[in-house]
């Protein structure tokens, strides 16, 4: 399995249980694909360095997981269409 690390930018509005409900959906894509969550940076709510959709913040969060590349697509899949989601990135770490 190869480490990957997802920073996902959410929608400035959410509460606390839609930001719970987001996290839980991302780290379920990534244990339903065959990946491990290893650790979970919580949510912080940051003024973005320009505005995207109208938005100037948005709440940061990133999640280092190890998967397979099907894993890291799957997420990239389904992030693209959710809506409480602003924008995302997936790398792989330098080892």
């Amino acid at each position: 399995m190869r480490a990957y690390e997802i920073m996902v930018i959410a929608r400035p509005e959410l509460d606390d249980a839609a930001l719970q409900a987001l996290a839980e959906k991302i780290t379920g894509l990534i244990t339903d694909n065959g990946g491990v969550v290893e650790s979970t940076d919580a949510w912080k709510k940051q003024r973005l360095a320009y505005e995207i959709k109208d938005l100037r913040e948005g709440y940061y969060s990133v999640i280092n997981f190890k998967g397979e590349p099907r894993t890291a697509d799957e997420l990239s899949r389904v992030l693209k269409i959710t809506d409480e989601v602003v924008r995302f990135l997936i790398v792989r770490p330098e080892e």
